[in-house]
């Protein structure tokens, strides 16, 4: 019995058959738009951001700044961040 239902589980993985490239295609299509029209409509939360971005990164995207593109004006209004600065408040005074 339990030799009949290994070769049942089998069989039933033999038949699943993996997603075509054209499947895959449209699904990342479709993602992809959707988190578009979220950010577009400003509907997007928090977490739609973070997956988005996530979407990006794991898809190879990235951006360059060039003057009055939307990434120069984010990267504009970011404050600076002094690596010193954040030491000496974190752990005290560097001695050197």
């Amino acid at each position: 019995m339990l030799n009949r239902n290994l070769k049942l589980r089998k069989q039933r993985r033999l038949k699943v058959k993996k997603a075509s490239e054209e499947q895959f295609n449209e699904l990342h299509n479709l993602v992809t738009t959707e988190f578009l029209n979220r950010v577009k409509s400003g509907e997007a939360s928090t977490q739609d951001l973070k997956a988005a971005c996530d979407w990006l990164a794991k898809n190879d995207i990235s951006g360059v700044a060039f003057e009055g593109n939307a990434l120069s004006k984010l990267a504009s209004v970011m404050p600076s961040i002094d690596p010193e600065l954040v030491q000496s408040r974190l752990y005290g005074r560097k001695h050197s």
